[in-house]
């Protein structure tokens, strides 16, 4: 059976990575891990890894989206992948340490901006491009008016 697998070169820290990851994501499975290599799981998505030294790095061309339902889920992830050098972004985007972008992002984004009412749906949207880390409080704020 043909399958896709997101890769990911690592600037020679594949076992620091694949242990921070292991730390955020609670479900995370790893099935090898080497100096050179791993292979791991989080949240059911599988993932390849490479020490493949400093000649490519990541850029915000590829992210992981998160999706997650609560406030609670948005500030752990957010916290958790912008520690120890991570970098906050616009519009629930972020750099965690190691260089790669995820999205953490509410359903509720989701489900505000795909409203027939465009008036609604675009007072979200303005209100989504302010922020930073995405929060919902503010989110169902706009969508009311």
């Amino acid at each position: 059976m043909t399958s896709i697998t997101p890769f990911l070169w690592f600037d020679n820290n594949v076992p620091a990575a694949i242990a921070f990851y292991k730390s955020v994501f609670p479900n995370a499975k790893i099935e090898t891990v080497s100096d050179f290599v791993a292979v791991f799981e989080l949240e059911g998505q599988r993932f390849h890894a490479l020490n493949g030294g400093p000649k490519y790095r990541f850029n915000e061309a590829v992210s992981f989206f998160i999706s997650v339902e609560t406030q609670g889920e948005v500030d752990y992830f957010w916290n958790a992948l912008t520690a120890d050098g991570g970098e906050e972004s616009q519009c629930g985007w972020l750099k965690d340490k190691f260089g790669l972008s995820w999205q953490v992002i509410p359903t509720a984004l989701g489900r505000y901006l795909g409203d027939a009412d465009r008036t609604k749906a675009n007072r979200v949207m303005q209100a989504m491009m302010g922020m930073r880390k995405i929060v919902i409080a503010e989110l169902d704020s706009a969508y009311a008016g």
